[in-house]
């Protein structure tokens, strides 16, 4: 285990009709005026708007507000957002949904306070020295951005998908209550599963070597609960003790506690997140869905102990010879995402052979990165993997 220093600081505020204490959480901290920032009109539709605007309003707490982020969120729509919450001098925003709303809240705070353009932001060009606080109510079981320490955003203007890790990237507060996730679709709640696992699996499958055992079984613990809790939550929909481990799932999946003492790439998300700047309407998870097993496929042999470690602490997979345990723990891997409703392949989304160059170029800068994993990624390795999803 390397060395490490880990800060998960946002207060988790958990269980059942929690939300219902919105009011008095933001009373706690003295904000009088807040920013609202939500998606679409879901949460008008089950009532939650009208359920925290009554009790901001209880608590006297004077609220503006800006609905309309997309999955797969712009740096367009994060300046409506930066732009408002500095006309109205908003001491708190308060994000309503998921990782888009939430990673759109996280960047625009820090370009409203450090008096930035919000891609000068998202590349680095400006350094975020303050932030406004960011509070979450979360609705959907999935990105964990409610306590990591990261964002990802879409730049309209040059077609990049990409993130940016900084400390001030922690809400300041995270209300969860699993029960405003019962109206989740199957196929959302499906993604968010896979989005999950992901943030799990990507670490898990580490680039140093040393003693791991304690961040392993954490990691494989949570994995093995989330794949169980994802089949009750997809058979029953309102199954509370399935909806409250997907979402402290989703949080401890990716606040750093599974990354502990390790290094690690994410070379998947970033396989990933050049589909999704290609076609916004593709879902994260989904994505992730497609490209994880070919990316295992891809670098098995560059790691076989830890592809055999995977297969059968989390696959459940009896041992044996140990290129056929790997292969047989990316068929389960396989068959899970099929089992719970995710796409197959590239085809499956929408996608084509004629994409694959143009996302390749765009997720190693037309071939100047190589990222590493257990085997070198660049540009023709990206081009490889793809071709493994079609």
């Amino acid at each position: 285990m390397i060395d490490f220093t880990l800060c998960t600081s946002t207060k988790m505020i958990f269980g059942k009709g929690v939300h219902q204490k919105t009011g008095d959480v933001i009373k706690e901290y003295g904000f009088t005026k807040v920013l609202l920032v939500y998606g679409g009109k879901s949460i008008i539709r089950t009532g939650l708007y009208d359920n925290v605007t009554k009790m901001l309003q209880s608590a006297e707490i004077e609220f503006v507000e800006i609905g309309g982020v997309r999955p797969n969120p712009t740096i367009a729509f994060c300046r409506k957002v930066a732009k408002l919450a500095k006309e109205e001098q908003v001491q708190l925003i308060l994000a309503i949904g998921g990782g888009s709303v939430i990673d759109t809240c996280k960047c625009a705070a820090h370009a409203a306070a450090n008096d930035a353009d919000a891609a000068d932001i998202l590349f680095g060009r400006k350094p975020v020295i303050k932030t406004i606080p960011v509070g979450v109510i979360v609705t959907i079981s999935a990105a964990g951005s409610e306590t990591s320490d990261s964002f990802v955003l879409t730049d309209e203007e040059t077609g990049l998908k990409r993130g940016l890790g900084h400390p001030l990237n922690r809400p300041l507060f995270a209300i969860m209550d699993p029960t405003l996730t019962y109206t989740v679709s199957p196929y959302q709640t499906a993604s968010g599963v896979t989005d999950i696992m992901m943030h799990t699996m990507e670490r898990y499958i580490r680039l140093d070597q040393g003693d791991h055992d304690l961040i392993d079984q954490i990691s494989e613990g949570l994995l093995r609960a989330v794949i169980s809790a994802g089949r009750k939550a997809l058979a029953n929909p309102e199954d509370y003790d399935a909806r409250a481990t997907l979402m402290l799932a989703g949080s401890w999946s990716h606040n750093g506690i599974t990354g502990a003492g390790s290094k690690y790439n994410m070379v998947a998300h970033k396989l990933e997140h050049e589909m999704g700047a290609l076609d916004p309407d593709i879902a994260h998870g989904a994505g992730l869905a497609v490209v994880w097993p070919a990316y295992l496929e891809y670098i098995k042999h560059g790691d076989m102990q830890r592809l055999v470690q995977y297969a059968k602490r989390i696959w459940n997979v009896e041992d044996g010879e140990p290129e056929a345990m790997a292969s047989e723990g990316i068929r389960r891997t396989r068959a899970y995402f099929n089992e719970i409703g995710m796409p197959a392949t590239l085809r499956d989304l929408g996608l084509t052979n004629e994409d694959i160059e143009k996302m390749a170029d765009k997720a190693t800068n037309n071939g100047t990165i190589t990222y590493q994993s257990c085997v070198p990624i660049d540009r023709k390795a990206f081009i490889d993997i793809y071709h493994l999803c079609l």
